[in-house]
């Protein structure tokens, strides 16, 4: 989806619902972001509002080609468009990040978060969301959350240890259908208060908290032994032998 489609959804009745969803088990793991440098990357305006106000540094990277939007309004601009696999940071620039509609949209995740590795600070923490496999919210290309790739708990992961994190938390948000109606709009917060209780597998999206692994194991490479074929030895004949053959060839 490009960024006029993502920016539609969060401007529907639908959208502000999720928004503020989610928006709640950002803030269960992140009551404050008070001198941190927070970036956000995919499509994270919605939700970087929670920590603008209180953190060192904001910033928000969206894909090439997603597109960008200007955030914030009526401000110096926060937001640029970037390449994903090359983010324009130094190592260890930021001490948290968020990502939102980006690794199920990326086409190498295993790529994407080993950058985000990079430019995220020792011990740094990350959290993503990400649509659940098993949710309904990916039966339906309504909401942007029924496009790319979704994940199950354990696909997950194997991702993020495959890429040097280590996951720290995990919860679910999203757990009443996505249905304009209003009568589901109105009891969205009683959905999510039924599903967390029950431990419903059918949440919309994963909320996963992981850490930076400050030491990554490094794949050791062993020599191996180039063997180089041995020539068999040739006989040199002697002088006296080179005479019987001349000899016995006239």
């Amino acid at each position: 989806m490009d960024v006029i489609d993502l920016r539609d959804f969060y401007s529907q009745r639908l959208g502000i619902v999720a928004r503020q969803l989610i928006n709640r088990g950002i803030r269960a793991r992140w009551p404050n972001a008070e001198g941190q440098r927070v970036l956000g990357l995919g499509y994270p305006t919605p939700y970087l509002g929670l920590f603008r106000e209180s953190c060192e540094r904001c910033i928000a990277f969206m894909p090439a080609a997603q597109g960008v939007l200007k955030w914030p309004t009526g401000r110096p601009a926060l937001a640029t468009l970037i390449d994903e696999f090359s983010m324009p940071l130094p190592d260890a620039a930021v001490d948290r990040v968020l990502l939102v509609h980006a690794l199920e949209m990326s086409d190498d995740p295993e790529r994407l978060l080993r950058e985000v590795w990079r430019v995220l600070s020792p011990s740094g923490r990350l959290i993503a969301i990400i649509p659940n496999r098993r949710g309904v919210w990916t039966r339906t290309d309504a909401t942007p959350f029924g496009h790319g790739r979704p994940y199950s708990r354990a696909q997950i992961t194997q991702l993020l240890r495959q890429t040097w994190f280590t996951p720290s938390s995990w919860g679910e948000a999203l757990f009443m259908p996505p249905v304009q109606g209003s009568w589901f709009l109105r009891s969205a917060m009683a959905w999510e208060r039924v599903g967390a209780a029950l431990s419903m597998p059918f949440a919309g999206v994963h909320i996963v908290e992981a850490t930076k692994q400050v030491y990554r194991a490094i794949p050791a490479r062993r020599e191996r032994t180039q063997l180089i074929p041995s020539l068999r030895p040739v006989l040199v004949p002697s002088s006296t032998a080179t005479r019987k053959s001349t000899h016995a060839e006239s």
